[in-house]
């Protein structure tokens, strides 16, 4: 499964009330584990910067990436960023194939 990491910067509301935000963030990954139950999740962090949390996750297309990203829009964020990426070893050998 391809993975997928999602920048979410929460709302001033959201980010105001510490506890309105564990309460929405267990909501948000209820939703999320309902809706997209393949979502195999790797890590979560809040981070300082730009973006309050990064989360990588394995899902199984795009269309499932967008609804990730589309139900953290509709929970209390007021961004949401997913990236597709590659590990590294992938992207060597797909670097190597350009080697021609």
């Amino acid at each position: 499964m391809p993975v997928y990491i999602l920048l979410t910067k929460m709302t001033p509301e959201v980010s105001s009330d510490l506890k309105k935000r564990e309460i929405l963030g267990r909501e948000w990954m209820k939703k999320v584990k309902e809706k997209c139950p393949d979502v195999e999740w790797l890590a979560h962090y809040a981070v300082l910067g730009r973006y309050d949390f990064i989360d990588i996750y394995r899902a199984d297309d795009d269309e499932t990436a967008f609804k990730v990203s589309m139900l953290s829009r509709a929970n209390g964020a007021l961004e949401a960023e997913s990236w597709p990426a590659v590990e590294w070893k992938d992207f060597v050998k797909i670097t190597k194939k350009l080697e021609d």
